[in-house]
């Protein structure tokens, strides 16, 4: 596949940030607490999903202290319809004890990605909703369609990998907004079939070989 040259790519992508640049993520949280959680639980699931079951999962446990205290036994009953939620319940036991307050929540990628259900996917999308300086990409599924359908970057199943392709080519002044600015592309023009091509900010530039503008 031939890329854009990497030195064009943050004029041409500019459209799709000013359009979603700081639009809070999908999942329904409140506050940091809630969002670590949201993203812990939202690993393998969708979005709708975990908004679904989160007010009677918060209800319970409002804070990491609360959180701490909860056994398999009374979590089970609040998470059981997510997926994967035996290994989801035991990681976000340990995250509650691990950091007892919101205070205490890491704001760097590798202390992010220290703590259990939490890799470099989670930690970029906790970052970006703490406005802190990014240190890498946000790469969901709708990142992981668009990104080669667009022309940056090569097919792959793995988010890592794409998001290593991404880090290449584009300026690391946009990190912090560009991946949730193609995940929002995805979720509402760029669409798996019959995209909105006519629709899109960047028609002019993708590289999509079945547009029809």
């Amino acid at each position: 596949m031939n890329l854009f040259d990497s030195n064009t790519w943050d004029a041409k992508l500019q459209p799709v940030i000013d359009l979603y640049r700081g639009k809070k993520h999908p999942l329904e949280y409140e506050d940091l607490y809630q969002l670590i959680v949201m993203v812990v639980l939202s690993a393998q699931d969708s979005d709708a999903n975990i908004n679904k079951i989160a007010p009677a999962l918060f209800q319970k446990y409002p804070d990491f202290e609360s959180l701490s205290t909860a056994s398999f036994e009374t979590l089970f009953p609040l998470v059981n319809k997510v997926r994967n939620f035996n290994t989801k319940s035991s990681w976000l036991l340990e995250i509650a004890k691990t950091l007892k307050s919101v205070d205490n929540i890491p704001t760097t990628l590798p202390e992010l990605t220290a703590l259990k259900g939490i890799g470099r996917k989670s930690a970029n999308v906790i970052m970006r909703e703490m406005k802190v300086p990014a240190e890498g990409i946000v790469v969901d599924l709708h990142v992981i369609r668009v990104a080669p359908r667009i022309g940056l970057a090569n097919e792959s199943k793995d988010g890592n990998k794409v998001e290593k392709q991404l880090m290449q080519i584009l300026p690391k002044s946009i990190w912090g907004e560009i991946g949730m600015a193609i995940s929002f592309l995805g979720r509402e023009t760029c669409r798996p079939t019959n995209p909105k091509c006519r629709n899109c900010p960047i028609q002019n530039d993708c590289h999509y070989p079945l547009k029809t503008i």
